[in-house]
């Protein structure tokens, strides 16, 4: 019985003392900024302390019972604590640990839904039936699927390529009436011709060539009627040479004497340039 009570009395100053102990601990506050943590086995800690936090608000907010007010607040510190989850593994990383954005487990990224073209906002549990959030979730409709191209090439055979064509029955006879057409015009132009021919005269086909550029007229025109003469039907007036035209030969052998001048006053010496110059003197070109 006496070891009985003393060890009820130890039991309780035991409890009494580890009590004293707790009293007198500080609980460690997580940093504002995960940037102020420079330790990973602490950045770790305070990553695990958010996604419990999440953990538990999540559970909370699938109670619709809440109210409006509460559920919006619940929805916000979420949010919040997402974000603020992302800094510290984006702190860890820069610390040497794991990528937790890469490797991590995504349980609670997915149990929140994004707004159609409103990226990094998430509605959990109830807030997704709140007023105003239900209309923004309804579904649109689905576009159009495009056909691949195993799809398309389905409808690809013959007929695509034109190959039956034929085979409706109005193109075949078409073809021969307008191909009878088209013999009988070429006959009756061979006919037209072979009479010219044999009667002396020339095909209004066959002109005359054209009067070089080149030709230079001796006699030049000093009035005005023999102007009008030269005038042709459509009102052109002939070319006149008032001046001496070099043909295309002579102007291709200025051409190449002016390059071969270039190329001795750029490489050749200068006395091979008096050279030069002394046989063209003798030339006389």
């Amino acid at each position: 019985m006496m070891a009985r009570n003393a060890e009820k009395a130890m039991t309780a100053l035991a409890r009494f003392r580890q009590a004293q102990l707790e009293e007198g601990k500080v609980k460690e506050r997580r940093p504002f900024l995960a940037s102020e943590c420079s330790e990973l086995p602490k950045a770790e800690k305070w990553r695990r302390q958010i996604i419990s936090e999440i953990s538990k608000k999540v559970a909370q907010i699938q109670n619709a019972g809440l109210g409006e007010f509460r559920i919006r607040d619940l929805n916000d510190e979420i949010n919040k604590l997402l974000r603020e989850k992302g800094h510290w593994e984006v702190r860890i990383k820069e610390l040497g640990g794991p990528d937790y954005a890469r490797v991590g487990p995504k349980m609670l990224d997915h149990e929140g839904k994004e707004v159609p073209g409103n990226r990094g906002y998430k509605y959990f549990g109830a807030a997704r039936d709140l007023p105003g959030v239900r209309e923004l979730f309804e579904k649109e409709p689905a576009p159009a699927l495009r056909k691949t191209r195993a799809e398309l090439m389905k409808d690809v055979d013959a007929e695509y390529y034109g190959y039956r064509d034929e085979d409706d029955g109005v193109l075949l006879p078409l073809e021969s009436q307008y191909e009878k057409q088209a013999v009988l015009e070429a006959v009756q132009r061979w006919r037209t011709e072979k009479e010219s021919r044999l009667s002396g005269e020339k095909p209004q086909e066959e002109e005359e060539e054209e009067e070089s550029i080149y030709t230079i007229h001796s006699e030049e025109p000093d009035d005005e009627e023999s102007r009008e003469e030269q005038e042709g039907e459509e009102g052109g007036v002939t070319f006149i040479a008032h001046v001496p035209v070099p043909s295309q030969r002579e102007v291709e052998e200025a051409l190449v004497r002016r390059k071969k001048m270039e190329l001795l006053q750029r490489y050749a010496s200068e006395t091979l340039q008096a050279q030069s110059q002394e046989a063209r003197t003798l030339l006389g070109l």
